[in-house]
């Protein structure tokens, strides 16, 4: 059977595929072969961009229910594409990663990796733009420090909500601007080591419907989320 892939709510495109699965047989349940399958879907798929500004971002989706025909999934990762990463790492400069395990405020531990270059001065004729070992430290340290405040100050929400726009990356280049510019700056891969123990509620509030937020329904036509307020009944049609 054909069985719909629901992203979460922090998505506009809730509505991600299909995934096909035997039907259920006796002691075989459909539903468990369906849990805990991991889906990779690009962001720009995720959110309907067609531009490639974002196609090169690509998030891990993982089934942690089956409601009816639909699987609700939560992130479960996050990388960048080969291509992408290949295409920044140039020669005549300084390639600086950082990786930090970090826990956020429901309980996820995280494990995210930063990647950064260096830039040449605006005046500069020198061919390279190398950094001394010790400036690649303090921008290290700097750039784990960030990403641990920005991390465990928020829920597993929260932290896709900044890694779609890859915000962390920003403020990383502003804050290490100080010790030596830097280019290319990208959150390249987010890892979930730990989750809590699995809980309806919660994946039922990560797909924007159950707790007290106006449930979140999806445009039949387009698929995109829109807001309606709790205890909506759609309108009474006269003829169908």
């Amino acid at each position: 059977d054909w069985y719909d892939i629901k992203a979460p709510s922090m998505f506009k495109m809730r509505q991600v595929g299909k995934t096909l699965v035997n039907r259920t047989q006796g002691t075989r349940i459909a539903s468990d072969g369906l849990k805990g399958r991991v889906y990779e879907v690009s962001l720009a798929d995720l959110q309907s961009e067609n531009d490639a500004e974002r196609s090169f971002r690509k998030f891990k989706l993982v089934c942690e229910d089956v409601q009816g025909k639909n699987c609700l999934t939560n992130f479960h990762g996050m990388n960048l594409t080969t291509d992408k990463l290949r295409s920044m790492v140039k020669k005549w400069q300084t390639l600086i990663e950082a990786c930090v395990d970090a826990k956020t405020t429901d309980g996820y531990t995280l494990r995210l990796f930063c990647i950064g270059f260096t830039k040449k001065a605006e005046n500069s004729q020198k061919k390279t733009c190398y950094a001394q070992s010790q400036q690649v430290r303090n921008i290290r340290k700097k750039m784990k420090d960030i990403i641990a405040k920005e991390v465990s100050a928020v829920d597993l929400k929260g932290v896709v909500n900044k890694l779609i726009p890859d915000s962390i990356a920003s403020d990383i280049t502003k804050a290490c601007q100080g010790i030596y510019p830097l280019h290319d700056v990208y959150i390249r891969k987010v890892k979930v080591q730990k989750r809590p123990r699995f809980d309806l509620t919660k994946l039922m509030e990560m797909h924007g419907e159950g707790s007290g937020k106006g449930a979140v329904t999806t445009d039949p036509t387009t698929g995109e989320a829109v807001d309606r307020p709790e205890g909506y009944e759609p309108p009474v049609l006269d003829s169908v």
